[in-house]
């Protein structure tokens, strides 16, 4: 084994990385090579699960958002997660752009111009197409698809990791060491590395399919930018300015990397939606917006409990379940993120900001972009549906920008966006896979750059074999299917963290900001950068002496 170099596999995890690589390559191409077939057979799995488990998803969501409701105003919440002299790693401003942008990506540039549009055709709740109650809960209906239960799916696994990793000083950043609390040292045996080679998967299955349903709607703007044809060739050399862009931020790691592309793309997605609430129906849209907002909090506990069972609808299914799966087969890659860029803060901090951010940005998009697009479509200024459906999303995010001033200058901007919308959430992706292959890696240290590297090319890799042979919703089938066994490993997450909360705290909890600190004769097991190992962690009854319990 190297003990030291470039390559250096000393602080890798030669099963887990390889396993993954195995896996996402024997997976990924042969449903591109063969994406026709594979697309019948995952389609038709995808509609069995979504016809029989449709309530399970339903739940699940409803489920994970109740319980951070809970966990920040519990006794729970005031757990600050690191020790007594850890402050935040990032400031709030950093920190809430990071976690923003690593969880919604280009995705939501695609859907928030077009989601209401499809929704004012197909509405749910039996409403008439292109009534005014349709147009009403389609401006309504994404706050819901994008709102608190999304953000709180994506924050179920991140406590648990954040625990295991600054409060319990585990030294490796994966999802299967926060389950230790229930499954014990099973997560160090071939339990573990499943649930490992599943996260990876559904990390590398998720991002490269963003990635390659991201490069026809660039492509698409740099067409009518520059005026010339699209093209393979367009697409590839789109794709590799996207490569060099996240290579570089995930090279230069959280802090010089990852942190001021986030910053960078919070900067311009503001710019673009003042422009257009500034120059658009300004008025129509914050109406529009303020009755969104009432008819969401009327009808939240409805729509999250809705499975149209006798009328047998497909809206549940084709939208709001299918977007439920696509959350939590996202959210491994966003708990382990969200983990590691949380040092210092409370549960509490945590959840409130992350759910409360996380529900306001994406709103934000939908009330203004969304909003434009209704005004459009509901005045006959541009007939947006129509253009959707003869020549897809990307022509239509085009034509929408087009009816604004200045649309020469919007599309460039806009272009940017994109492009920096989708490099913060692949250098986040890309990081988090090289922390999951690499073992004693405490939450204070950075995984190697090579293996960063190697996770990002991976993920090109994967994004220019869909793009070339047309299996990106094969993938993208897949890793929403993968969302299903995600369910029980999320409830697992969850118990051990309370597991482990009441073992550590128990009845000295007294509404105050809480930490634990190292146990006495563990002090040698820390160094400047954090744990050395993890012994004290291994959520055996007695890791944790009495006296790390904080006293009254």
């Amino acid at each position: 084994m190297a003990k030291s170099g470039f390559l250096s596999f000393e602080k890798v995890d030669r099963t887990i990385f390889f396993a993954g690589i195995i896996t996402v390559f024997g997976v990924s191409l042969p449903m591109a090579l063969m994406s026709d077939a594979a697309k019948a057979v995952l389609g038709g799995i995808l509609a069995f699960i979504t016809m029989h488990f449709s309530w399970l998803y339903l739940l699940t969501g409803a489920g994970g958002f109740f319980m951070m409701l809970w966990l920040a105003f519990s006794r729970y919440g005031d757990i600050r997660l690191g020790r007594a002299e850890d402050e935040p790693e990032f400031g709030k401003f950093a920190w809430i752009a990071m976690l923003f942008c690593a969880g919604i990506g280009i995705s939501i540039v695609n859907w928030a111009f077009v989601e209401p549009i499809y929704f004012l055709n197909t509405p749910p709740l039996g409403h008439a197409p292109g009534s005014t109650e349709s147009a009403e809960w389609a401006a309504m209906y994404p706050m819901f698809h994008w709102g608190f239960v999304p953000w709180a799916l994506y924050l179920l696994p991140a406590i648990p990791v954040a625990y295991a990793l600054y409060v319990r000083q585990e030294n490796v950043v994966r999802l299967s060491h926060a389950c230790r609390g229930v499954l014990g040292n099973a997560v160090d045996g071939n339990l573990g590395r499943v649930i490992d080679i599943v996260v990876i998967f559904s990390i590398m299955g998720g991002v490269g399919t963003s990635l390659g349903l991201s490069v026809p709607l660039v492509s698409e703007f740099v067409s009518q930018m520059l005026g010339v044809p699209k093209s393979f060739g367009l697409s590839m050399g789109i794709l590799a300015l996207w490569t060099l862009i996240f290579g570089w931020s995930v090279w230069q790691g959280l802090g010089s990397g990852i942190k001021i592309l986030s910053d960078i793309n919070v900067g311009l997605a503001v710019l673009l939606l003042l422009v257009v609430l500034v120059v658009g129906p300004t008025v129509f849209l914050l109406d529009l917006w303020s009755n969104s907002f009432g008819l969401f909090m009327d009808n939240f506990f409805r729509i999250s409990f809705w499975t149209d069972p006798v009328a047998q609808g497909s809206f549940p299914r084709d939208w709001t379940v299918f977007y439920w799966a696509w959350w939590i087969a996202y959210t491994p890659m966003m708990g382990l993120f969200v983990a590691r860029i949380s040092r210092g803060r409370t549960i509490r901090e945590l959840i409130l900001n992350g759910v409360g951010w996380g529900s306001l940005g994406c709103w934000a998009f939908f009330a203004i972009w969304g909003g434009y697009a209704l005004h459009l479509e509901l005045h006959g200024i541009l007939k947006v549906s129509a253009i959707v459906k003869e020549s897809g999303t990307p022509a239509a995010v085009v034509a929408i920008l087009r009816t604004l001033p200045a649309s020469w200058l919007i599309l460039p901007v806009f272009t940017a966006l994109c492009f920096v919308f989708l490099a913060t959430t692949l250098d986040s992706s890309a990081y988090m896979v090289a922390s999951v292959c690499s073992r004693n890696l405490s939450g204070y240290e950075e995984p190697a750059r090579w293996l960063r590297m190697v996770w990002a090319f991976a993920i090109a890799f994967v994004g220019v074999g869909l793009l070339s042979v047309g299996g990106l919703e094969a993938v993208q089938l897949s890793t929403v299917i993968v969302a299903l066994p995600m369910i029980p490993v999320l409830v697992i997450v969850t118990l051990s963290f309370l597991r482990w909360a009441k073992r550590d705290f128990g009845p000295k909890i007294a509404g105050r900001q809480l930490v634990l600190p190292i146990p006495p004769g563990h002090q040698s097991r820390f160094d400047q950068h954090g744990p050395a190992t993890a012994q004290a962690a291994r959520g055996d009854e007695d890791a944790l002496p009495s006296a790390a319990v904080p006293a009254e």
